[in-house]
Parts: C-alpha cells; structure tokens; sequence
C-alpha cells in the first residue's frame, strides 16, 4: 500500500507581496561595502500566514476488503474453541472440589457396598437356624417347646416368621409372653414368661388350674397335688378372684407353697390356709400386700405355724398371732 504524499501549502496571493513591501520600514540608505569583503545578499522573511499554517491532514486510503468471506464453519470452530478453552479454566478452578465431591462418592460407595454385602450375607443359608433354644420356663417342658419350633430350622435369621412361632406357642396355655433373640450364626433363642397358677377352681368338669387373670390352663378330673384350692363368691370374674390373685402374685416362694386353700367373699376378706397345721392367714384386702408379706415371712420365723393357729396381717402395722 502506497504512502500518501502531504497536500502542496496553498499559493500565496500577490496582494499579499505587496503588503509586506508596504510594511517595509524606510531607513537609512544601504552603505557599501569595504573593499574586500563580500556582502551576502539581503533576504526579506515575512511572517508566515495564517493559511499556512493549518494542519497537513495525511489522505488515508480505506483498506482493501479481503476476497474471502466469514463462513458459519469458522463461526462454529472459533465458538467450539471459546468452549474449550472455557472449560479448561473451569477445571482448572475446581480441581479441589471434584477431589473432593469424588472423595465422598467412594465412600459412600464403599458404604453402599458394605451394607449390601451384609444384607446378602444375613438373609442367605449361611446364617440359618440350627438350633432352637427355650429359657426362662419352670412348668413348661423346654423340649416340647423346642419340637414345636422345629419348623424353623433352616431358616434364616432375619427371616423367621414370627406369626409362625406364636401359632406354635398358643397351643402352651402357661406361656404369657415370649421374645425372639437371634444369635448369630445359628441360634435363635426364645423367652418365655409364664403364667403364675394361683389354685384350683372347682366346675362340673372337674378342677380347672387358673391363673391371675382366670386364664383356665389345665383341667383336671382330681385336684392336682401342691395347688390350692379356691372357694371365691362371684367366680373368675369377681373382685374377690382379682384381690386374690394379687395377694398370691406378691407371696414370697416359700409362703406360696405352703398354701393349700384361698378363701374370699369379698376383695377385703381374702383369709389363706397353711397346710399341715391348718393355720389360717387373716390377709384383708390385697392393699399393702408386699408390706404384708414381708412381715408375715418374719412372723412366721419367730413362730411357725405349727406353734399357732392364726396370723392376722390385715393391718401390717399390728400383726396378731393367735
């Protein structure tokens, strides 16, 4: 491209000249020169003009257009570019967060992962039932309730059904209450608590083993041996049976066993007899009974009821011994 050349300064006009020689001051007449020398010749500067001075503005020629065209193939490419280079930063920014968003996802992974391995573990053949094991009874035959259960050998731990087990378990009418204790590998253990027996209630089909609540748990054609027999007005269902029931729930073992007839008409008049001295126990109402009982058990060591023929612990405060 070519340089441009600064615009010729603007001719000057003559009336212009003629000015100047106006302006041109008279004085004294111009003096030879010495012999000798040589004189330069005078030369006129005039001021410059206003015009003369105005800036040189240099032509600029537009530049030439390039013969090829943008095409939307290199609009894609330079945006495609943009992109990766954008991205590069980024990751360049969060290196620390994706170590540590991928430092939680193994965990959690591995965590996943231990869970799912036990579960497969636990509910496989690798944990199954072998062996039945029955605590807590003293009627009950643990061996009859272990034959009962037998149906649950082999199965899995956490796959024991439990509906199945109390279907077994209602047909022992002594069992209150039961609990499941998986042991692992093989064990499963089951508590039983169960019913407290308080005596023998006599009916046309002959006497009827019940415990606190009335629940009938065998029946009899004779009194079986060691249970007392009860003689209550109102039956199962009266507050008489349930101050009894009470009262027997609260003795001691070694006084419970020595009863052998429980008597009441009413739930303030329950009187015990000690078999083989046929010693009568006055308790009253079942209120105070555990106070009652511990002082008729010290009673009792001070004077066997062998040596009496009655202990009236209706007021626990003042016991009588007849």
């Amino acid at each position: 491209m070519r340089r441009p050349s600064p615009l010729p300064p603007p001719a000057r006009p003559a009336a212009a000249d003629e000015r100047e020689k106006e302006r041109e001051p008279e004085g004294e007449p111009e003096r030879p020169a010495p012999e000798g020398v040589e004189v330069a010749p005078s030369v006129i500067v005039s001021p410059p003009d206003q015009e003369s001075l105005a800036p040189v503005i240099p032509m600029v020629t537009p530049p030439e257009e390039d013969d090829d065209p943008v095409r939307l193939r290199d609009v894609w490419s330079a945006a495609r570019a943009r992109r990766r280079a954008l991205r590069a930063e980024v990751r360049r920014f969060t290196v620390r967060q994706r170590r540590r968003r991928m430092l939680w996802l193994g965990v959690a992974a591995s965590v996943l992962l231990l869970v799912l391995t036990t579960l497969a573990a636990a509910y496989s053949p690798l944990f199954g039932v072998e062996r039945v094991t029955v605590v807590g009874t003293s009627l009950l035959d643990p061996a009859a309730v272990e034959d009962a259960l037998a149906d649950q050998v082999g199965t899995p731990l956490p796959l024991v059904d439990e509906s199945a087990v109390k279907a077994a378990l209602i047909a022992f009418p002594l069992v209150q209450s039961y609990s499941l204790e998986a042991r692992p590998p093989h064990e499963l253990v089951v508590r039983i608590v169960e019913r407290l027996p308080i005596g023998l209630v006599r009916s046309r089909a002959g006497y009827t083993l019940v415990d606190a609540a009335g629940v009938a748990l065998s029946t009899t054609e004779t009194p079986a041996p060691g249970r007392p027999l009860l003689t209550i007005s109102g039956g199962t269902d009266s507050p008489a049976f349930e101050a009894v029931g009470q009262v027997m729930r609260t003795l001691p073992a070694s006084i419970r066993d020595q009863v052998t007839a429980i008597s009441a008409s009413t739930a303030d008049d329950v009187t015990l007899t000690l078999g083989g001295s046929n010693c009568d126990v006055v308790w009253g109402s079942a209120e105070d009974s555990a106070m009652k009982a511990l002082v008729l058990e010290k009673v009792m060591k001070q004077r066997p009821p062998e040596t009496v023929s009655a202990y009236d612990v209706s007021s626990p405060h003042a016991v009588v011994v007849r």
